[in-house]
């Protein structure tokens, strides 16, 4: 039998004579053109949010008004602040928007588990109300908020006509918040289910395989394995619905404009009556930068346990 001869082929570990990869050849080059190819878009990103991020901070410490001209305002320190913590309209609004914000989050958690489990369980049909899921979220929520506020008419409304009743939803305190709460349950809830449904989808299959032969009922198992791995999926559902619901304004906004009775005057909508309709600058940038600072204390509570109940 003729030996195939040939040169023997190079260790594994030997790469001193390997060729550098074609993209490091080039790093000091490309380490030249980064800051040009970055920064017309930086510049672009603070031109954008930057300016006027800075700009709204300024007023929060000024009493301008636009007849004052563009930095005509009197420099008056903390006081919008301290107004606004004495102020019964904000404080108030401070306790709808905690409260609102709890409600809309637990029900959209709540339903969007028990939504995101049906859908996993791959029934027939399930495709079909797949789709007919996320059709509430392609709906823009202004949109959305007046078609319901047409649905909820007292007089002809489509609901009050199934109801057989004739209650004033949006006119009376005790149920204009309980109607812009149910719309806001309704837009929001398929984002959550969607979320949980990828979570759920990426789960492995090993430890429910195990407690099923373990002898694990369904709800054990979910209560014990899924329920547990699911959990890093909730609390980023939990993060990013709290922050838009803090900051709802939306729904709010077509359907009762912060009434009656300021029912619904939420942070968001005070925030903007007190700047576009009073056309108090400065308390309306004081009150938005207040909205800022807390959602900045919850995003990072929320990251803090994001991180504490990660994988180890």
């Amino acid at each position: 039998m003729s030996e195939i001869s040939g040169a023997a082929p190079r260790p594994f570990g030997d790469l001193s004579a390997a060729p550098a990869p074609r993209g490091l050849r080039h790093a000091p080059l490309d380490r030249f053109f980064l800051p040009f190819a970055v920064g017309p878009t930086f510049l672009v990103m603070l031109a954008i949010f930057g300016l006027p991020l800075l700009f709204s901070l300024w007023l929060s410490l000024t009493g301008w008004s636009p007849q004052q001209g563009l930095f005509g305002g009197a420099y008056v320190g903390l006081a919008n602040f301290e107004d606004l913590l004495s102020d019964r309209v904000f404080m108030g609004s401070l306790g709808v928007t905690c409260g609102f914000t709890a409600a809309a989050v637990s029900a959209q958690l709540l339903l969007g588990l028990g939504i995101a489990l049906l859908l996993n369980l791959d029934l027939p049909g399930m495709r079909i109300f797949r789709t007919a899921l996320v059709l509430p979220m392609m709906v823009t929520p202004i949109v959305g908020a007046l078609c319901w506020k047409l649905l909820l008419d007292p007089h002809h409304g489509v609901v009050n006509h199934w109801l057989g009743t004739r209650i004033v939803w949006l006119g009376v305190p005790e149920t204009a918040l309980i109607a812009v709460w149910l719309v806001n349950v309704w837009h929001s809830t398929p984002y959550v289910a969607l979320i949980l449904l990828a979570g759920l989808r990426s789960l492995p299959h090993e430890p429910h395989e195990a407690a099923g032969i373990d002898g694990a009922s369904r709800w054990q198992v979910f209560r014990h394995v899924t329920f547990p791995l699911l959990q890093p999926f909730l609390l980023v559902a939990l993060l990013l619905r709290t922050i838009f619901e803090f900051r709802a304004f939306d729904n709010v906004y077509a359907m009762t404009g912060g009434g009656p009775a300021n029912a619904t005057m939420l942070l968001s909508m005070f925030t903007y009556l007190t700047s576009f309709v009073r056309f108090d600058f400065g308390l309306g940038a004081a009150a938005a930068w207040l909205m800022l600072l807390m959602s900045m204390v919850m995003c990072l509570l929320f990251i803090a346990l994001l991180r504490r109940r990660g994988p180890r």
